[in-house]
Order: structure tokens, then C-alpha cells, then sequence
């Protein structure tokens, strides 16, 4: 659910504070975020992708694929394949829920394996389902499946926290699908400097939370805040997600600071990829957690409510080429 109380003033790279009052709903995007030909994904009956806006391209079917597809879920099947006795076939999955009759001539099914077919299968090489968002591998049948479950170009699920997304596209795709659909904040630069208000800080619901992302090294970041309960107690986090694979989110770094009255707390660390859902990092504990106690402290006043401002950086690390260190490039 969003923050319908709190309010968050940024800035980035020097610019001046605005406010904005989420309460209201009012969000201020920048359209400078171009999407060239982003892709939303949806997957065909052969369980290939199809990009929807892509290249055109032909899927690879041949008949000894298309008899490798369940007639019920349409899927590629995998040993062990049934058939019944007049020789219609179906993945082990689908089995327990035709209630052991055959979706083709309705006959019992018994426990006969297509054992001919399993060989079959055996000999094929067959590109991977990605293969339209840029995958060049080829592998056997029986290897396609496990490739397929951590491929590179495999699309993105949303990184929106609020609701349970369902959209899953390349990072362009998802970048504007957040700006228009989601109304998420969009800001250019490395820098930041937000302002968390709520009137009733007590009144902790599981969870709260905010995202805005960030465009800088010609790249996406998440920044997402939130509340939520931490056993029985209420605790605020902060912390940011790549929009790309984990190898390449080790390239940055990121620093969030929070303070006040002549303290302050401070978090360095790696962001996290977005293959990693938001709940997996936020249960991690991976990032900057601020205790209810010491979040009031840094508010000040007379603790009935909240304020608390978070000021960061992303950087990337580079390696020097006369020592092999790594060294930060901030941008400017």
C-alpha cells in the first residue's frame, strides 16, 4: 500500500527541493526517460517467448516438436511422458488432473510410459525459449529446461512492491511500464535526498512503502522505503535494487545516510538485482534499518512524529589500469 500520509521532498544532483505530497497523489515524472523499443513478453504455446514489439521472428517448430507438447498444458514434456493404449500422450503434471483418463479418447491411462518418444527427445538440440530477446545458446532437450530457469535474457518480473505485478518485460519495457502505470517518481542523477513525514508514527501496518527509481551510469535503480513490523516491532528500511542481472549490479555501489540531532547512521553496500524479489531483499534485512526508538530521536521534537530525511549516492566502482585497483567513479 502506499504512504497516504507521508510526504517526500527529493532533489538530485543540485536540484532544488520540491515537495510532494503522496497523500494527494500528486507524482511528478520526467518524460525524459525514453523506452526505445521496449518488449513486454508473453510466452506461446510451444512455451517460447514473443516479444510484443520485437523483430519478427519465426518460432522453431518441427513435428517432432510439436509431438513433445502436452496437448493439455501445452508445455514441453519431460520424462516421465504417459500415454494411454491408443497411444495419445501427456505430461506427468497434467496426469494427476485428468483424473487418469485420456483428454483425447477419454480411455483409462494406466501407468504406460512413452518410452519411445522419451529417446526421441533425447536427440534433439532445440534454441533456447529466449532466443527472440537475444539468446544464441542451442542444447539438448533435457538441458533446454534448466538453462531456461537462469538465462540471462530471460525477462524481468516488476519491481513495484505495492501489488502482485504480473508484468514481466526487458528493462525499457518495465521502466516506462512503472513511469505509466504504476505512477512511480523517476529521477535522473546519482544523487539523492528524501523526506519521509507521517503524522502517527506508531501506527505501523505490515507494509508500508515508497520506490522511486533513478537513471544514472546509464542504468536503473530502485530506491525503495518502507515500514513494516519487525516481530513486534515497527522498524523503517531503505535500500536499492539494480535493474539488470546480479553480476552486473556488483559494478555499483550505494550509500544511504540518515541523522539528526548530532547523529546519524550510515549504510554502505552493493544493490541488489531486481531478479531478487523485493520481499526476499527487504527480509534479508539488506540495507539501511532504522529502529522506531531512534527514528523519533532523529526526528526530534516531541516524538509524536516522524520526519526523517535519507540523503545517498550510487557510484560505480572501476578498476585503475596502472594498479588493478578499484577505485569509485561519482558521477557528476
Amino acid at each position: 500500500m502506499d504512504f497516504d500520509n507521508i510526504e517526500c521532498v527529493s532533489s538530485s544532483d543540485g536540484l532544488d527541493e520540491d515537495e510532494i505530497h503522496h497523500h494527494n497523489l500528486q507524482h511528478h515524472h520526467l518524460h525524459q526517460f525514453a523506452s526505445p523499443k521496449p518488449h513486454n513478453v508473453n510466452n506461446n504455446s510451444n512455451g517460447n517467448a514473443n516479444v510484443v514489439g520485437g523483430p519478427t521472428v519465426i518460432a522453431p517448430a518441427t513435428s517432432v516438436h510439436e509431438l513433445l507438447e502436452c496437448p493439455v498444458c501445452t508445455n514441453s514434456m519431460y520424462p516421465p511422458i504417459h500415454q494411454c493404449h491408443n497411444g495419445h500422450t501427456l505430461c506427468s503434471t497434467c496426469k494427476t488432473r485428468v483424473q487418469n483418463r485420456c483428454p483425447t479418447c477419454r480411455q483409462e491411462l494406466g501407468d504406460i510410459r512413452c518410452l519411445a518418444l522419451e529417446k526421441v527427445a533425447e536427440s534433439l538440440e532445440l534454441p533456447c525459449k529466449y532466443y527472440n530477446l537475444g539468446c544464441p545458446e542451442i542444447f539438448p532437450y533435457y538441458s533446454k529446461l534448466k538453462h531456461e530457469a537462469i538465462c540471462n535474457f530471460r525477462p524481468y518480473n516488476c519491481p513495484y512492491a505495492g501489488s502482485e505485478c504480473s508484468v514481466v518485460g526487458d528493462i525499457p519495457f518495465l521502466v516506462a511500464h512503472l513511469r505509466d502505470d504504476h505512477k512511480v517518481d523517476m529521477h535522473i542523477g546519482c544523487t539523492f535526498n528524501h523526506r519521509y513525514v507521517k503524522s502517527n508514527p506508531r501506527e505501523v501496518e505490515n507494509a508500508t512503502w515508497m520506490l522511486t527509481v533513478f537513471h544514472c551510469f546509464g542504468q536503473y535503480f530502485c530506491l525503495h522505503f518502507e515500514a513494516f513490523q519487525l516481530g513486534m516491532a515497527p522498524v523503517y528500511m531503505a535500500f536499492l535494487r539494480f535493474m539488470g542481472d546480479e553480476a552486473e549490479a556488483r559494478n555499483y555501489s550505494y550509500s544511504l545516510e540518515v541523522g539528526g540531532n548530532g547523529r546519524k547512521l550510515i549504510w554502505e553496500g552493493t544493490p541488489r538485482s531486481v531478479r531478487d524479489s523485493h520481499r526476499k531483499v527487504r527480509d534479508s534485512h539488506d540495507g539501511l534499518i532504522i529502529q522506531r526508538n531512534m527514528a523519533l530521536f532523529f526526528s526530534g521534537g516531541d516524538r509524536k512524529e516522524l520526519k526523517l530525511r535519507v540523503t545517498g549516492r550510487i557510484w560505480k566502482e572501476q578498476q585503475s589500469p596502472e594498479t588493478g585497483v578499484c577505485i569509485p567513479n561519482l558521477c557528476s
